[in-house]
């Protein structure tokens, strides 16, 4: 008999039996993470991160094809020579793809290795000084938890991540775990200054003025989430994220070179290869809702694998909080009117994080 199937007959014969609330809970209170669960030297896994067989990769009704490549865009030139190239690039793959990997893009190499040597070390400390962390508090500004949405998903997912909060702009070095507080303010420092530059180059590759984002402010902050995805000992029965589109304006993703991101294109999940040295972009929901559906927000997940760890560092950028969003009028017109409600992004992240990861997209919740 299978894994899989001797997994579904175990979870059919204890079925009422089972009380995940409470094996979440006393997971929950241990502050180790799946981290803990791997130093502890498990063999199985626990109930609540084991995922319906029908949403498994063996068992989907996609299946990953190796034909198809996600857009690889050389910055090289963006400000004078290539830019017009470039921008075409962006347009192509953020109506298409969602997605797109970057490279030249002015984050020197050694700055990216930092963040993900910095993000590997934090979580490869001892359960006692990470702890110190632990907090599902969305007004911490730096916290480490295992899955932000494991009291409310159905299941969870195969890793841990520290979050760095910088709605409310920059914060203090002080305020980060000790391991990371050079690599983490470096990173950044680049990673804005990046950000001015697809600032510019995303509305006009929407047509529109290169000030216009900025001017009504579509990603004023940044939230960084840090995953660190241990070697999993029954990979074929979670995942390392949950299939889902991230509710940001724009996310910008460091990966190492372990792999497992997947993008959904044309029904079929396609691997991003990881280069070293590449940024990928993807587009958030937000910039498809002011796009009115020109710019696609596209579904990815993250395998669970038997090798690693893997660490990525994810920086989502969000729109100002303090402002309403709708459509933008230049994408509006009697035969193609507007697609979504006006909304922000505090009720937006608010009904994203209500349901949690569970494989259903928030931004049809918004659709008129």
């Amino acid at each position: 008999m299978s894994t899989v199937m001797k997994e579904e007959v175990l979870l059919s014969s204890d079925e009422d039996s089972y009380d995940r609330a409470k094996e979440v809970k006393e997971f929950d209170e241990t502050k180790a993470g799946v981290k803990g669960l791997t130093d502890s030297g498990i063999i199985n896994l626990p109930r609540f991160l084991i995922h319906p067989q029908e949403t498994l990769p063996n068992h989907d009704a996609t299946r990953c094809s190796c034909l198809l490549q996600v857009p690889v865009i050389d910055f090289t030139g963006h400000e004078e020579c290539r830019r017009l190239e470039i921008i075409g690039e962006i347009k192509r793959a953020s109506e298409t793809w969602g997605f797109f990997q970057m490279v030249n893009h002015g984050v020197p190499d050694y700055v990216m290795d930092d963040m993900l040597k910095v993000v590997k070390e934090f979580h490869e400390q001892g359960e006692e000084v990470k702890k110190e962390w632990y907090s599902r508090d969305h007004k911490m500004k730096v916290r480490y938890f295992c899955n932000g949405d494991l009291l409310v998903a159905k299941a969870a997912n195969w890793r841990d991540t520290i979050l760095f909060d910088f709605q409310d702009g920059p914060l203090d070095q002080q305020a980060y775990p000790l391991v990371c507080r050079e690599a983490v303010s470096k990173y950044m420092e680049h990673i804005l200054k990046l950000k001015e530059i697809l600032s510019e180059l995303l509305p006009e590759a929407l047509g529109l003025k290169k000030d216009y984002l900025a001017n009504i402010k579509c990603m004023k902050s940044e939230i960084v989430v840090c995953h660190y995805y241990p070697p999993c000992p029954q990979p074929e029965l979670t995942f390392g994220t949950t299939k889902h589109s991230d509710p940001s304006s724009l996310t910008i993703l460091l990966q190492d070179t372990i792999g497992g991101l997947q993008v959904l294109h044309q029904n079929q999940w396609i691997d991003i290869t990881p280069i070293h040295g590449a940024l990928v972009a993807n587009i958030g929901d937000f910039m498809q809702l002011i796009s009115n559906d020109k710019f696609k927000s596209v579904e990815h997940r993250v395998l669970a694998r038997s090798v690693g760890p893997r660490a990525s560092a994810a920086c989502h950028m969000y729109p100002d909080a303090s402002r309403k969003y709708r459509p933008i009028e230049e994408f509006t017109s009697n035969e193609n009117p507007p697609k979504y409600r006006e909304t922000n992004i505090t009720e937006y992240l608010t009904h994203f994080r209500s349901k949690g990861l569970d494989g259903h997209k928030t931004l049809p919740y918004f659709r008129l």
